[in-house]
């Protein structure tokens, strides 16, 4: 069965890319989330494997949508998406409960690396 994914970024073409880059390498994505509020809702429904999460969104940022998330399931798993240059955001999104991050404009290899890692930490 495929690893279900949620991405979540508020901008159109780095969920399409994202989206490709999983698809094509046998992962589901269940659902796509423009802000985190809706990262929050969308999660609480589908219950993925893992998500990946923009740090700056409108409505609610990335690292509240964390935090709700793992307040609703402690043992999500979170990867961080972040612009160069937000290294203390990311390390807030770590300490929240994110698990790795990929710094945009990211590379397929290390996208799919640090899934592989995730579910590989899953499942032992």
């Amino acid at each position: 069965m495929a690893v279900r994914v949620l991405v979540a970024d508020d901008t159109a073409f780095m969920r399409m890319t994202l989206r490709n880059v999983l698809e094509r390498n046998g992962y589901e994505v269940v659902a796509e989330a423009a802000n985190g509020a809706e990262a929050v809702e969308l999660y609480r429904r589908y219950r993925p494997d893992l998500v990946t999460m923009d740090i700056t969104m409108p409505e609610m940022d990335g690292i509240t949508a964390i935090r709700e998330i793992m307040k609703f399931d402690p043992q999500a798993r979170i990867i961080v998406c972040s612009a160069l240059g937000q290294k203390t955001m990311v390390i807030e999104a770590l300490t929240a409960g994110a698990k790795d991050y990929l710094v945009k404009p990211f590379q397929p290899e290390r996208v799919l690396e640090a899934l592989e890692k995730l579910q590989a930490h899953r499942a032992g």
